[in-house]
């Protein structure tokens, strides 16, 4: 960790003397405006109008209309635009989840605005840039670190007789006991989950180093024993009461936020969520997420979520917005300082560990280092290949968890059924 500060430190002091690319010269010369989509207020729309503020002190005519659109609607715009040769209604920049981007650039490969020699990409992590990488070429400024934690309600816990280090480095069964205990106590469920996404399973098996695809890339779910393992746990705790399950994102959020449930797993972007309620202040912590049971591979981190900043081809200024993200996501420290403690912004831009403000003290979580917390734990990340159907395979799962809850199948056949189903749409 030293040796990795260090160096961190070294592209810091580089990256202050770094110029943004030749973009700029065509922002110089007139007014311009360039419309970002991307979703969650609390997160990359602060983060993104943060990018503005700072771009427009050296670019004055250079203006972000950023436009808040959900990520199940942006890549269904996407789709339908990119499928009719329809680009009029597109903006120039969108973002795009990690494990989507593959998928978009196989399927519409002169969608995307190539991004080498614009930004300094050797700048960022190196497992972020790959997503956006075809044929020698890159396409996306990475953006938010995924890592998972578990962020707990320390006095909901409390009133059960808990304590916080009583869920830290545990396992799901454990997980699922303690929040009988919380449920029985106070009434609360642990946990929440959107119903008819598999967030919560994704991150299980990223967990134990494992996917949806063999190394080969074919789909890998019918006789997945792992998967039906963190399948059999996800559908443990809501026949138990400790997850509930909502109809929605905002739902979601409201869980949390309003004390409905004790504790939220998920990407450590979630921090920006849970900041929004004063009242809560110091009544939350963080510890490790929990691991699989009977999973030699098995491990206490993993990854949910991340998304990456895309320029489209049809931009009538992708010089301009890559230069943009050049200056900003990917060339100021000053912006990663200013998101991280706002927006729980954890970067994948190497440079930005240098700023103090990834080894200070949280107030709204008993004054813990979090954020160094969450960098120790991404550390420790199995990395998986997510394959360009991901997208589609996590969809699969997702109806066949539908299926498997309501009673209308067992594990065995809604997985095999999932496995049928994206095998159809490879073509097998």
């Amino acid at each position: 960790m030293k040796k990795t500060l260090c160096a961190l430190l070294g592209l810091a002091a580089m990256a202050t003397g770094f110029m943004s690319c030749g973009g700029g010269k065509s922002a110089a010369n007139k007014d311009v405006t360039l419309t970002v989509w991307c979703w969650d207020p609390q997160f990359n729309i602060f983060s993104m109008n943060e990018a503005a503020k700072i771009y427009k002190e050296s670019h004055p005519n250079v203006n972000i209309n950023v436009v808040e659109t959900p990520w199940d609607d942006l890549q269904q715009k996407l789709i339908t635009s990119l499928s009719a040769n329809d680009t009029s209604s597109l903006p120039d920049i969108i973002l795009c989840q990690d494990n989507a981007i593959q998928k978009n650039m196989q399927n519409y490969p002169k969608a995307f605005y190539p991004l080498d020699g614009k930004v300094k990409l050797d700048d960022f992590a190196s497992f972020k840039v790959g997503y956006g990488e075809m044929n020698g070429k890159h396409y996306s400024v990475p953006f938010d670190n995924g890592a998972t934690a578990t962020f707990l309600r320390k006095d909901i816990i409390e009133q059960a007789g808990l304590k916080v280090e009583d869920f830290n480095d545990i396992t799901w069964s454990r997980f699922i006991e303690l929040g009988k205990i919380v449920k029985a106590k106070t009434g609360k469920a642990l946990i929440s989950y959107v119903g008819n996404e598999p967030d919560c399973i994704m991150l299980m098996l990223q967990s134990c180093g494992t996917w949806l695809f063999d190394a080969d890339g074919k789909p890998f779910m019918k006789n997945n024993d792992i998967l039906k393992k963190c399948v059999s746990l996800y559908a443990e705790m809501i026949k138990e009461g400790v997850c509930v399950t909502v109809t929605d994102w905002n739902a979601y959020v409201a869980t949390i936020n309003n004390g409905t449930v004790a504790s939220t797993i998920n990407g450590c972007w979630i921090v920006g969520t849970i900041g929004t309620q004063p009242d809560q202040k110091g009544k939350w912590a963080v510890v490790s997420t929990p691991k699989v049971d009977g999973v030699p591979s098995a491990v206490n981190y993993s990854s949910q979520g991340g998304s990456s900043w895309m320029v489209m081809n049809s931009s009538k200024h992708a010089d301009v917005a890559a230069d943009f993200l050049s200056a900003t996501f990917g060339g100021s420290v000053d912006l990663y300082t200013k998101i991280l403690p706002s927006a729980g912004a954890i970067a994948t831009w190497l440079p930005a560990a240098s700023s103090p403000a990834y080894d200070a003290a949280n107030d709204f979580f008993g004054g813990d280092k979090i954020y160094k917390k969450i960098v120790e734990y991404s550390g420790k990340i199995p990395q998986v290949k997510y394959g360009v159907f991901n997208y589609e395979a996590r969809n699969a799962i997702g109806v066949a968890m539908s299926g498997i809850l309501n009673g209308s199948s067992t594990i065995d056949s809604g997985l095999a059924d999932a496995q049928k189903n994206v095998e159809f749409l490879m073509g097998y």
